[in-house]
């Protein structure tokens, strides 16, 4: 930790995004924010900002350093708050990663957790990215799929999430419903753009729906599901979306096994007994006995 205080300026600068704000965050001069970003860069032969009139962007090597920062001052906040005795209280930030799909579900949990702790700011990140905990990204990240095996991880069986095959109403009556699987070529079907998608219900829809029946292709989940409300073709969509739009939908097939996923929780070891992260959890599971998924 010799050069810490270079790597702390460096990280302000990443998060501010200019030497000034940085500076007035750090309580130093501005030179001096300045000398450490040129010391730091001369010390990894790396440059890691882009310098343009707005102020200062972080390259690729720079997000690397401030992810491994960010980390670094979490657990150093979260000491300190232990050393003091004020461990307990649940401030700062919380970020939560998710797909996207899960927002209908997660939002309204992380809304409420807010609320009851007004010092706390959420950070929800959703997308197919997995945000990395190791490296801070992350406090609590819900993962889908196979239980994930990186080893600092603390991985906790979470829900299983059930999928729905559906057509709208007014697909119905414009190209009818199929009596069975041996009737999808001749019909219309809403698919991710990745034509390898990992997700179980995909890829059992590869093994029984021609790819050129894939009419509507989109690479957000949620962008599918509107697909198939708005009229597409037949695609998959979650039990609560279908439970939720049971007037306008059909159900093509019944929902099979193997379209299932599982869904985990996922710390890193370091943060996972943080009372901020163990309030959350522990919210979190209890609101979600009573989800239909």
């Amino acid at each position: 930790m010799d050069h810490w205080d270079e790597v702390r300026t460096a990280y302000q600068v990443a998060r501010m995004g200019t030497v000034s704000g940085a500076a007035e965050v750090l309580g130093v001069h501005h030179a001096t924010v300045i000398r450490h970003i040129d010391a730091i860069e001369a010390r990894l032969g790396v440059k890691l900002f882009q310098r343009h009139a707005r102020g200062y962007t972080a390259t690729e090597a720079g997000q690397d350093l401030l992810r491994v920062a960010a980390a670094t001052d979490d657990q150093f906040t979260q000491l300190a708050g232990r050393i003091k005795g004020q461990g307990e209280g649940i401030t700062g930030e919380l970020v939560v990663t998710s797909l996207g799909t899960l927002a209908p579900l997660l939002t309204p949990v992380m809304v409420d957790f807010q609320r009851e702790h007004p010092g706390l700011t959420v950070r929800f990140l959703t997308g197919e990215r997995l945000f990395r905990l190791e490296y801070g990204e992350a406090h609590v990240a819900i993962r889908a799929g196979a239980a994930p095996e990186q080893p600092d991880n603390v991985v906790q069986p979470f829900v299983t999430l059930e999928t729905r095959l559906v057509a709208s109403t007014e697909y119905i009556a414009r190209h009818g419903e199929p009596s069975g699987i041996e009737d999808f070529p001749e019909h219309w079907f809403i698919g991710p753009d990745d034509g390898e998608s990992r997700a179980p219900f995909y890829a059992w829809m590869r093994d029984h729906v021609p790819r050129d029946r894939v009419v509507f292709r989109a690479t957000d989940a949620a962008a599918m599901a509107e697909a198939a409300f708005a009229g597409a073709g037949i695609g998959f969509v979650s039990r609560w979306e279908y439970e939720a739009r049971r007037d306008t939908l059909v159900e093509i097939i019944p929902a099979r096994p193997e379209w299932e996923a599982k869904l985990w929780l996922v710390t890193h070891v370091d943060l996972h007994r943080t009372p901020k992260v163990q309030a959350f959890l522990s919210f979190l599971k209890e609101r979600a006995k009573g989800w239909t998924c």
